[in-house]
């Protein structure tokens, strides 16, 4: 064999080692993508397990406060929706509107002594205040993860890797710039 065909060798042999380590890296932040995406599954259907529980504590004592209450349940049901169909823009979306719907129903709750003073209610108040937490710690994670997964595929000669096979980049998962905003409570004992 001559040298050109050593050094021909040489070069493939690189570039497909090249090649085949991009390859797995895709797939290490694909995995990680949907791990981090599990991990908020999970803390949602525990968060989705606890509202009833929730609504039911506060209807014995909130019995003019119905429009709140209702709220809460149908962004339950809307989060619950966009979760089972994998829709990470729908779950920001329907998220915020929960948030805006939990945050509504607890300035509510100051009104009401009786139910603050409810051990169930604070039971489950802080349960899903800490679930909040956890959710908003593993939404950072979530997009930390997409981040690197779709710098990755926009990166040149990752890019090439990633549409030879179709890796895919992945939704952020964004609430609306609303739940960042300061709550009105004085708004919300007017109504």
């Amino acid at each position: 064999m001559s040298i050109a065909t050593f050094v021909f060798l040489g070069i493939f042999g690189a570039l497909f080692l090249y090649a085949v380590t991009m390859y797995n890296n895709f797939v290490r932040l694909k995995n990680n993508v949907a791990q981090s995406w599990s991990n908020i599954d999970v803390l949602m259907k525990q968060r989705h397990d606890e509202l009833p529980k929730l609504v039911e504590a506060c209807k014995q004592y909130m019995k003019h406060e119905r429009g709140v209450l209702e709220k809460v349940t149908q962004a339950r049901a809307a989060v619950s929706q966009a979760r089972e169909a994998g829709d990470v823009a729908a779950v920001g979306a329907a998220e915020t509107q929960l948030r805006a719907g939990l945050m509504n129903l607890f300035a509510v709750a100051e009104n009401y002594p009786e139910l603050r003073a409810n051990e169930n209610f604070q039971h489950l108040q802080n349960r899903i205040s800490q679930l909040e937490a956890q959710i908003a710690d593993r939404r950072e994670f979530y997009n930390d993860s997409v981040n690197a997964n779709n710098i990755r595929i926009e990166t040149f000669p990752d890019n090439v890797i990633a549409t030879l096979f179709r890796f895919e980049q992945k939704p952020l998962l964004r609430f609306k710039e609303s739940e960042l905003k300061d709550v009105n409570v004085k708004a919300l004992f007017n109504t």
